[in-house]
């Protein structure tokens, strides 16, 4: 709201609102809102779009949903890739073709642990990978706690009676440690090559591994519209949407309270997890993913705020996350 000086008395000089003012803070607190709205929304098709997943897997399989959503996420970036022929080396590269092993590594073992597990775990697993990776070098007493805490709900989630499946299980270990491995790529990626080449990169070798396991795959009488169009939403609500936004959201919100937000995803998945694959939790599986999450979420939002890679740095599920 402007201060244009129009309430001052006769013979007194209005004074501008200096840097910091309540106007200034105000239209801080507003932009953080809607940011923060956004990224929630953001959460939300991620997590959809791991749904939607969790419906077409069983028809066409793992790797023709992570190739199809690859496909889709090549077709946002690649317009905005124009390469020169001499920095194409293996010395400049290296790190986002690394990060392109991480990215279908990471894809491909979260889906089908979706397929085994059902989307509320596989996800909630899936987070200790960056968890882990933002703990490993706290010397806080509170994050030791927190750490432990988190641990104690997923060995909770995952059924110390046996009746989780051990495979599904180590599939989602496999997806949170590519996780770890895809955010320190991503950093490394941000701080040697320019805007999105990196990602670009990274999403081009992620395509080139998938296709063959696809192609070995492929069943062409499972396809029929419906599952082209499922297919589609995967791609748009798990990459290209989300991808789109992320400029948008992160000019408004800092990257603690970024990180506070996606820590929640286990608890978006899991709802629709409940909504749109029917999957059933034992009142122990929600109070697991209500531990790993409160943990999470604790253990970040007392950090200090420190100077560092923008959250676009660090690796989605995606939340990107998957």
């Amino acid at each position: 709201m402007a201060n244009d000086g129009s309430a001052a008395g006769e013979g007194v000089r209005a004074v501008r609102p200096p840097a910091g003012s309540a106007p200034a803070h105000a239209e801080q607190a507003r932009q953080r809102t809607v940011g923060a709205a956004v990224q929630l929304g953001t959460e939300v098709s991620i997590n959809l779009g791991s749904a939607l997943a969790g419906l077409v897997i069983p028809i066409v399989g793992a790797p023709i949903v992570v190739a199809a959503r690859q496909l889709v996420m090549a077709a946002v970036l690649l317009p905005f890739y124009r390469p020169k022929r001499a920095e194409l080396s293996w010395r400049r590269l290296w790190p986002a073709i690394a990060l392109g092993v991480a990215l279908a590594a990471m894809n491909l073992s979260f889906y089908q642990a979706v397929h085994i597990l059902g989307l509320g775990i596989a996800a909630t697993i899936e987070f200790l990978g960056p968890l882990t990776l933002a703990l490993v070098t706290s010397r806080r007493l509170l994050d030791v706690i927190c750490a432990i805490a988190a641990g104690g709900g997923v060995f909770l989630l995952t059924g110390f009676d046996g009746t989780v499946d051990g495979w599904g299980i180590l599939l989602a270990l496999t997806a949170a440690a590519a996780w770890a491995a895809y955010i320190v790529l991503t950093r490394r990626v941000a701080t040697r090559l320019p805007g999105l080449e990196g990602l670009t990169v990274g999403g081009i070798v992620s395509l080139v591994i998938l296709l063959p396991l696809a192609a070995a795959t492929i069943d062409p009488g499972a396809f029929d519209w419906q599952v082209i169009a499922l297919l589609v939403g995967v791609g748009i609500l798990s990459s290209a949407l989300p991808y789109s936004l992320d400029t948008f959201i992160l000019r408004r919100i800092t990257p603690r309270l970024y990180a506070i937000i996606t820590a929640f995803g286990p608890v978006v998945a899991a709802v629709f997890g409940w909504l749109i694959l029917a999957e059933q939790f034992t009142v122990l599986e929600v109070v697991a993913i209500a531990i790993v999450c409160t943990a999470a979420g604790t253990a970040i939002a007392t950090q200090r705020e420190q100077p560092g890679p923008r959250p676009s740095d660090l690796a989605r599920a995606a939340e990107i996350t998957p």
